[in-house]
């Protein structure tokens, strides 16, 4: 049943995938297909004293609902913006002296929030949050049982004297929400801090090289066109990440969302190739032995290497990716997904370690191969792109530091749009290059000039 509309796309069947959404006029690269608030969202466990509970942003210092003493917001604009929503939960915590988990608190909103609505809140919704999959058959065993002591949690939590719910009915919710639950960012996009539920969201289908992607923009989510779409073309993100090889991602397309992908890109097995390829020079390229076993060693340095940055260990971590890089040259191409992985983490705590020149040298490295693999609109791609650039800005290598961010925002006004908190810091930041690199320009023509200037007597 399609209950609303969207002006950029509409409800379609698209047979073996069931429902999804099309284009029903020509779409441009970064243009707004259709944005959308969530139905209802909560921050994680973890993080509930630090995020506010209304927009979602990373403060300092938040105030406490002085009721149930669990939710935090940035004010009292936040706090009244969120009532709404909160009451009933403000409630429900009071009664039984404690938060439940977030599965648990966001499917009581999501009950809350249908009762109220009847599962629709705005003309555009296409259709009611209760008639979205749930999969629950697809359920491996532990799953299952996860699932079953939620809803025995949410029973305990729900209020007494209100509308009572079957088993299967709230079943069926949290089903829905494991299978289309969105996570949420903070305000620059760079920490995940909650998971919410968005009706129309879930009606785009996946595929691996997808035409549009998923940013969170000022408490909505916005579905932004990749590339040219034309008219009556169906509209796709990415469930998961491209950089894996095409089995992995449909190993974990299936555990997680019940599906096969029989996308071009894991039909086909697009660039496998590259992810898996060995060094080449001169001609030449390592024996299929050498490759196998650097290929096995980076394995094993992947899960220590997590361990030590988990601990904090960042001169052991430091010394094994020193260690697993010079074993990858020559021998692993600089498209290769475990060269890529090792460089990621080496130049993330390099930065961190201010090291900013053997950092830029990685994420120049890292960079240059996610350009041969990703979609060239990639949302990761940019942010890589950019991070690349700041290290390079911060290691005092201008030029190519400006370059770099030139090219991460390009690639992030499409992706994330002109008035995106990380778009807006990353023009300051391209502007700020800018001015350092004419700078630079001016000291070296100058420096040139000097050096140019024929000697004469009154300077000897």
């Amino acid at each position: 049943m399609t209950v609303g509309n969207i002006e950029s796309a509409a409800l379609f069947d698209t047979g073996k995938k069931g429902r999804g959404l099309r284009a029903i006029r020509e779409l441009s690269a970064g243009e707004i297909v259709f944005a959308e608030p969530s139905f209802s969202a909560v921050v994680f466990d973890s993080l509930a004293s630090q995020v506010c509970h209304s927009c979602f942003r990373h403060q300092a210092k938040l105030h406490r609902c002085a009721q149930c003493k669990f939710a935090h917001y940035c004010d009292r604009t936040c706090q009244t913006a969120c009532w709404d929503e909160h009451k009933q939960e403000c409630g429900a915590i009071k009664k039984i002296g404690k938060a439940p988990n977030e599965h648990v608190r966001l499917a009581a909103r999501v009950l809350w929030r249908i009762q109220k609505k009847t599962g629709i809140v705005s003309d555009s919704q296409l259709i009611p949050v209760d008639q979205l999959e749930d999969h629950i058959s697809d359920l491996l065993e532990e799953d299952f049982k996860k699932l079953q002591t939620n809803v025995h949690n949410f029973q305990e939590y729900w209020s007494h004297g209100r509308k009572q719910h079957s088993v299967d009915y709230i079943s069926h919710i949290f089903g829905i929400i494991k299978c289309n639950g969105f996570t949420l960012s903070d305000q620059r996009g760079l920490q995940a801090v909650g998971v919410g539920l968005f009706p129309n969201l879930c009606l785009v289908n996946h595929d691996c090289w997808p035409n549009c992607t998923v940013i969170l923009n000022h408490g909505k989510i916005e579905l932004r066109a990749l590339e040219k779409i034309p008219e009556g073309e169906e509209l796709t993100v990415s469930y998961v990440d491209f950089l894996n090889l095409s089995a992995d991602r449909q190993k974990k397309l299936k555990e997680d969302f019940h599906f096969e992908c029989i996308c071009a890109h894991c039909s086909q097995h697009i660039k496998d190739d590259l992810m898996t390829a060995a060094a080449e020079s001169g001609g030449s390229k390592p024996s299929a032995e050498d490759v196998d076993e650097v290929t096995a060693f980076s394995k094993a340095c992947l899960v220590e290497i997590e361990k030590f940055r988990l601990q904090g260990n960042f001169h052991e971590l430091m010394k094994l990716c020193h260690e697993c890089m010079g074993k990858q040259d020559n021998i692993l191409a600089d498209t290769n997904l475990y060269r890529l992985r090792v460089l990621s983490v080496a130049s993330e705590v390099l930065s961190y370690l201010q090291s900013f020149s053997e950092a830029a040298e990685c994420s120049h490295k890292m960079a240059d191969g996610y350009m041969k693999l990703y979609h060239p609109n990639n949302p990761q791609l940019g942010m890589a792109i950019m991070r690349a650039g700041v290290t390079h800005w911060h290691a005092g290598q201008i030029e190519v530091g400006h370059s770099m961010i030139c090219k991460a925002y390009s690639i992030l006004l499409v992706t994330h749009g002109p008035n995106h908190a990380i778009t807006r810091d990353l023009e300051s930041m391209r502007s700020q290059t800018e001015i350092e690199l004419k700078m630079y320009q001016y000291r070296t023509m100058e420096d040139a000039a000097l050096k140019k200037q024929p000697v004469t007597s009154s300077s000897l």
